[in-house]
């Protein structure tokens, strides 16, 4: 018999019976490495299923996990940061975003140093962005009885869908060479918008009005915070 080495209990078969932990953990090889792939793109409650469901009934499949089963849809964080990751190789590998914004050019001051980390931190930055949405959502829609975290937790799945229209616009563009960036801005803002006014209520046109709003003020106070900082710091430190 052996102890646990995630919890200590003792073990006397393959796994543990507290946690289930195996009693001896395999080597890490190509096998291991495969397994690790093929269970994050699994079509059956991997990555591919979850963009499958958030593409058909994105409230309806949100809502059922946040309050039914959280297993069949990947985790709204490690979603978020691997969509925003594709669109940052795509970008990045294209140089897409270098015709249409780049701040290196006021790289000297605070805010565009922040703008710029932005850039190049989309996963995080749109955790942040989505808190921000979330505090207006969670304002406009008071009476519906979600919490913050939970409309972060759905702002997570809607902003990482977004990040894939972005991705797919992206990757069409670089390899056509044709400007379409303006039209993936479009397509996403009306899906985060359509995503957000079915998860509250579908039903209702002031769902998705106040989707909007919502939507627009949560940009808006991000990018007045940021010039503020950048703005106080400049002026202390310059």
């Amino acid at each position: 018999m052996i102890n646990c080495k995630n919890c200590g209990t003792d073990i006397s078969s393959n796994f543990c019976p507290n946690c289930g932990q195996p009693a001896a953990l395999r080597r890490i090889d190509g096998h291991y490495i495969a397994h690790e792939i093929e269970h994050v793109l699994h079509f059956e409650r991997g990555i591919l299923y979850t963009i499958r469901e958030l593409i058909t009934t994105p409230g309806k499949n949100i809502r059922h996990y946040i309050s039914e089963n959280r297993s069949r849809l990947v985790k709204p964080i490690i979603f978020i940061i691997i969509t925003s990751l594709i669109y940052s190789i795509i970008s990045h590998f294209f140089h897409i975003e270098d015709e249409y914004i780049s701040y290196y050019e006021s790289r000297h001051s605070t805010t565009g140093s922040m703008y710029i980390w932005i850039q190049s931190h989309y996963g995080y930055a749109n955790i942040m962005i989505g808190i921000f949405i979330a505090y207006w959502l969670k304002l406009f829609f008071k009476k519906n009885g979600f919490n913050l975290f939970e409309i972060i937790i759905m702002l997570c799945f809607t902003l990482g869908m977004t990040m894939l229209i972005y991705s797919l616009f992206a990757l069409i563009e670089g390899i056509t060479h044709t400007s379409i960036m303006i039209y993936a801005s479009m397509v996403a803002y009306a899906y985060a918008i359509w995503s957000i006014g079915q998860f509250f209520d579908p039903t209702k046109i002031a769902s998705y009005l106040k989707a909007l709003a919502a939507y627009f003020l949560g940009y808006l106070t991000l990018t007045i915070i940021i010039f503020i900082i950048g703005t106080t710091i400049d002026q202390i430190f310059h």
